[in-house]
């Protein structure tokens, strides 16, 4: 895996930095606030920022939001909620949104005047925290609650790639047509909902400096801080976008190892091992190595149970496409071993529709993927995605080399 080597000549702030170097929570004096964050919403000296909001305005702070993984990310995926509680160090009340409810109800948001957001998203559509703040968003638009976002880095950049969500597979993992590797930050996410949906509702970005949309994480000199417990490291996040579609399958897509959507495999799969050299040459263009390797995880999928799999090795990440590389990988292992199957529901709250279906959410590419249909995926994943990058450009917040 090639390095980062674009380290700006200033470390990037992000919006929390911005927020207090410029003393902009004064305008917010006397305000009731809440705060929806998690244990990645951090200072440069690595305090919480529900720590600094108790500093900032004290009794003022009415509740922190947290989003799926609980406050201090320590709850497994899938419909593994967190409780309502009383955070140690604040002693302010914790309101779980996921769980014991997805959006905030009336009576928490008669509490407060303004919401600040800090989260640290991944750059995928999949990733609930844009839908626990669309849900927010949606609820402070009819409770006429105002909504500043603290932004930060999308940790893949700017790059994007499809299938656009179809409306028929609307769920938690998806709310608002966009693609999987979406290529915005939370902060440009919030502007788009609000410019098409939410348009009442009363928004402020608190940008970041020294950032531009071409950066991966590694460029802004910042230090990583897990925002969910399969997201260890910001590498982690390369191949998200494209090794999530696993979740559908009877495939481990790593959880219960310690490189998560970095390996994958099942014990079928050994199979595959008899031609590893064509299995490998069809995916070289891909700009990956896999290395063939044997695990048993300790949970989820396959748990204590000899998995054959691999390791995906990055050539160079920056021009890695990990969407159009899963679905790749699925189709060949699909028409490979009898073995593999798609899940059935639940999954994130949708009863009905299959796993696979919310996650790929576009019906010509599930029809390629499951049925064997012909189809130019490269129209689906690429070339069909102007309309959204002509709509994404009205709310782009940072200058980029295009």
């Amino acid at each position: 895996m090639n390095t980062c080597q674009n380290f700006p000549k200033s470390r990037v702030k992000t919006g929390l930095e911005v927020f207090l170097e410029k003393s902009l929570y004064k305008k917010f004096s006397g305000k009731k606030v809440g705060l929806l964050c998690n244990q990645a919403s951090i200072n440069t000296e690595f305090k919480p920022a529900f720590v600094i909001f108790k500093e900032l305005f004290g009794k003022n702070f009415k509740v922190i939001f947290s989003p799926q993984h609980g406050l201090f990310s320590e709850k497994q995926a899938n419909m593994i909620g967190s409780p309502d509680e009383v955070e140690p160090i604040t002693q302010v009340k914790v309101h779980s949104l996921y769980g014991p409810r997805l959006e905030p109800e009336k009576e928490i948001l008669d509490e407060v005047d303004v919401i600040f957001v800090d989260l640290q998203d991944v750059g995928c559509r999949v990733y609930t925290f844009i839908w626990t703040l669309y849900l927010l968003m949606k609820a402070c638009e009819k409770q006429g609650k105002e909504v500043i976002i603290l932004d930060r880095p999308n940790p893949i950049g700017k790059e994007v790639e499809g299938p656009l969500l179809e409306e028929k597979f609307f769920s938690f993992i998806g709310l608002y047509s966009l693609p999987l590797r979406h290529g915005l930050t939370i902060g440009e996410t919030a502007l788009l909902f609000q410019k098409n949906v939410f348009k009442n509702l009363e928004i402020k970005i608190i940008k970041m400096e020294n950032y531009r949309k071409e950066y991966f994480f590694c460029d802004t000199g910042s230090v990583w801080i897990p925002p969910s417990p399969n997201v260890p490291t910001w590498k982690t996040t390369l191949f998200y976008p494209g090794m999530v579609l696993l979740e559908g399958t009877n495939l481990s897509e790593g959880r219960g190892t310690t490189l998560p959507f970095q390996l994958f495999g099942a014990p079928y799969l050994k199979k595959i091992y008899e031609k590893l050299e064509n299995f490998q040459k069809k995916f070289a263009n891909f700009g990956v190595f896999l290395r063939p390797v044997i695990f048993e995880p300790w949970f989820d999928k396959w748990k204590g149970k000899r998995c054959y799999g691999f390791q995906i090795h990055l050539k160079n990440f920056r021009k890695f496409k990990p969407v159009e590389f899963a679905l790749y990988l699925l189709k060949e292992i699909k028409e490979t071993c009898e073995e593999f199957e798609f899940l059935p529901p639940p999954y994130e709250f949708e009863e009905k529709l299959k796993p696979i279906e919310i996650l790929i959410g576009n019906k010509e590419v599930l029809n390629w993927l499951i049925n064997g249909e012909k189809f130019d995926l490269q129209n689906s994943l690429y070339y069909n995605l102007k309309n959204y990058l002509e709509d994404v450009k009205q709310v782009k917040l940072y200058p980029s080399d295009d």
